[in-house]
């Protein structure tokens, strides 16, 4: 008999077998905290981007932003979705006389379709940002939108205006409603502040085998944007940063709006601090900003505006 089976054997004779070494699972990372400033300020106009987070931490470099469908999603029998001018200074311009509006297909495959608008005029911002996907490349986009193909037409449910850097996000649409409303915007990479919050690129390429957008910004640095599966009940994007980034500005900015908890994109802010045992719940107006390691942007009551917009989650944020 072999001698190893001999002594294998005798051990289990008595009862003893020798421990074997298990795998140890490696705990997850833990995430970090961040700086979220509040700059939000009152407004009576609905079309008026007055909330304003922002988020700091040289650290982090990697992070998901989930756009998620509102809590009164259920109960929406007819959506309100058409711009509202009331009490606003800013009025809906319309195009310049002559001006030519260009549809422009980036990219398209069995399940995606990439659309950028290019309008001649002017914009608030001027910028030479080229989006390319695959061997076609343009220059002086103004919006740019990706679908998914459904049954009976496709879907728009990302968009990007490439010359200021924000990005918006929404679920699909429950069966009974054609579409769901967009709400607050976010920007990724070094934010910078003119006449508003703006993220400069320098180019933006889209690989759609992947649906990553990668983009290179004016201050320095990368960024990629990996877009997840859109459902009904959410959809996310996971970003991550690289390179040389300046470490003296927000690297993720909400914008949204706000006038009463009845006519919001957003009213509210929920966020976990760093070792709190739970959430903790504020108003957006009078949130006062702090460290949070994951943060909720939303609304708990419909609004008479924009009411089937998603609600906002920002979480994952690590190195």
């Amino acid at each position: 008999m072999n001698l190893p089976v001999v002594l294998l054997s005798a051990a289990l004779a008595v009862g003893f077998v020798a421990p074997v070494r298990a795998e140890t699972a490696k705990p997850a990372p833990k995430p970090l905290a961040v700086d979220v400033r509040n700059k939000s300020v009152p407004t009576f106009c609905a079309e008026d981007d007055n909330v304003h987070l922002s988020f700091a931490n040289p650290a982090v470099r990697r992070f998901r932003v989930e756009a998620r469908a509102p809590a009164v999603i259920g109960s929406i029998v007819v959506d309100s979705k058409d711009p509202d001018f009331t009490d606003c200074t800013i009025k809906d311009a319309p195009p310049d006389p002559g001006a030519e509006v260009n549809r422009v297909v980036l990219h398209e495959d069995d399940r995606f379709i990439l659309v950028g608008w290019k309008k001649t005029g002017g914009f608030w911002r001027k910028s030479e940002v080229t989006v390319r996907s695959g061997n076609r490349a343009e220059n002086h986009l103004e919006l740019v939108q990706l679908h998914l193909k459904r049954p009976g037409g496709s879907y728009e449910f990302l968009v990007l205006y490439p010359s200021d850097g924000y990005w918006r996000l929404r679920p699909l649409p429950p069966e009974r409603l054609p579409e769901v409303a967009y709400g607050t915007s976010f920007l990724v990479g070094p934010v910078e502040e003119k006449e508003r919050p703006f993220v400069a690129f320098t180019d933006v390429v889209y690989e759609p085998a992947a649906r990553v957008f990668r983009m290179r910004f004016a201050r320095g640095g990368e960024g990629t944007l990996t877009v997840g599966e859109p459902s009904e009940k959410a959809v996310g994007v996971d970003v991550a940063l690289s390179g040389r980034l300046p470490t003296n500005l927000p690297f993720a900015t909400l914008r949204s709006m706000y006038i009463t908890d009845a006519n919001a994109d957003s009213a509210q802010v929920a966020w976990k601090a760093p070792g709190a045992k739970g959430w903790s719940l504020a108003p957006v107006m009078a949130f006062k900003g702090g460290k949070a390691t994951e943060l909720w942007l939303g609304r708990s009551a419909p609004s008479r505006h924009n009411t089937s917009a998603p609600d906002t989650l920002l979480t994952s944020f690590g190195r």
